[in-house]
């Protein structure tokens, strides 16, 4: 049997199965993790992560969905990774090694920051099947407006609509996600300009369905609703799990801030 030690960890309940460095050698299947993401009969989470040693930062993470499936980019989930190495080693402030080689770097204050850099906004970066506007798309929801899309180190799909709860996720999130104009699928966050400071946002994820909130798709909203002139570079991004403050510096770095939560350490087992 093998006996996986984590540490189980939220965002605004976008939750996380994490695997100290010491245990990074772990190897698991897309099978196991799919079993360890399980609800009623495993651990349940949004993504797990490995954290292992870099030789570029503090620390570096490796991401996978619930389904098995690798990520890019998970806000929320390096933030708790933030707050872990903060506890750990008695600091306010580390770099994170983001898949792809991308470096975060992390502050403690009244809550977590993590410099998620720059949005990406041409369309083979996103990457989209073929060149388009990437702040107007062609239709891709019957009966919704032209969304946009961006990249926080993962794809972004935003729509913009008046009553968002109207919006039924289960339907609309696969029909998306798995949409031909994008081939590595996308995140797809439907959002409600409530002013210029706060904007209300509802998520799927790709390759987790239905979260309570995503912190790149925070950051993706914001970017998106900026581009498009519906609000200012700083807002609060209101999720169903809770809210993220969200803001475009000088530089034109995304920067990102909220509470995280330790639920529980504990042993799983395969």
């Amino acid at each position: 049997m093998k006996e996986i030690p984590f540490i189980k960890m939220d965002g605004l309940g976008n939750d996380f199965f994490i695997i100290e460095p010491e245990n990074s050698d772990i190897k698991l299947s897309a099978k196991e993790i799919q079993k360890l993401g399980e609800r009623k009969t495993g651990i349940g989470f949004d993504q797990l992560f490995i954290l292992k040693p870099s030789k570029h930062a503090d620390v570096q993470m490796v991401i996978y969905n619930s389904d098995g499936s690798k990520a890019g980019a998970c806000g929320n989930g390096a933030r708790c990774v933030a707050d872990w190495f903060f506890n750990r080693n008695d600091v306010k402030e580390c770099t994170i090694e983001a898949p792809g080689g991308k470096i975060l770097k992390a502050c403690a204050g009244r809550m977590i920051t993590v410099n998620m850099g720059p949005a990406l906004l041409n369309w083979n970066e996103i990457p989209l099947s073929h060149k388009v506007d990437t702040l107007f798309l062609p239709q891709v929801l019957p009966g919704f407006d032209a969304p946009c899309a961006v990249s926080m180190g993962n794809p972004h799909c935003v729509f913009f609509v008046k009553d968002i709860k109207k919006i039924n996720l289960a339907q609309t999130g696969p029909d998306v996600e798995w949409h031909p104009l994008f081939p590595e699928r996308t995140n797809v966050e439907f959002a409600q300009i409530m002013s210029p400071s706060i904007i209300r946002m509802r998520v799927w994820e790709r390759g987790a369905g239905i979260t309570s909130a995503c912190g790149s798709g925070a950051c993706a909203v914001l970017v998106a609703a900026f581009r498009r002139g519906l609000a200012k570079k700083k807002a609060e991004i209101v999720m169903d799990g809770g809210t993220l403050v969200i803001e475009i510096n000088k530089a034109g770095d995304v920067l990102m801030s909220g509470p995280v939560h330790t639920a529980f350490k504990g042993t799983a087992y395969l």
